[in-house]
């Protein structure tokens, strides 16, 4: 019987302690419910989503339209530099007028035209798919202001 009696005491334990872990839940939940602001603006802060998702070609377009024009110097360090700070695949370098002498003479119609689509080794807007075309002008006009 002592076996039965220790069971029974075990099982009933069992049964206090679950009854005292969800009276414990129960109440910190009730007092956290009421130290929270429960207003809708601070119920939609506290759900709002953490990040963002971008469909290609959709929000950048926005963010620079929004944010204004930005300089050729801005555009040429962002976008341009990476190939012609050091002539990669036959870019023409900034300041280096050697490297525009049978570019210059096409105009800047054939210039920007080449750089919105692309030529040779050189990516369509240079790989800025965000530059607008006046960035792009602006910054082939910095490339070629010192020549």
């Amino acid at each position: 019987m002592s076996q039965e009696k220790a069971v029974k005491f075990v099982n009933q334990l069992k049964w206090k302690q679950l009854v005292a872990v969800v009276a414990g839940v129960a109440i910190a939940g009730g007092v956290m419910a009421f130290t929270q602001d429960m207003s809708r603006e601070a119920i939609a802060e506290r759900i709002q989503p953490s990040m963002k998702v971008r469909v290609a070609g959709d929000e950048p377009q926005q963010q620079a339209a929004a944010s204004g024009d930005r300089s050729g110097e801005q555009v040429y360090n962002q976008a341009c530099a990476a190939c012609h700070t050091g002539g990669v695949l036959g870019a023409p370098r900034k300041g280096v007028a050697e490297d525009w002498t049978e570019r210059l003479p096409q105009g800047m119609a054939v210039l920007l035209e080449h750089s919105i689509n692309g030529f040779n080794a050189m990516p369509p807007r240079g790989g800025c798919a965000r530059c607008t075309d006046d960035e792009i002008e602006a910054a082939i006009e910095f490339m070629i202001a010192d020549l």
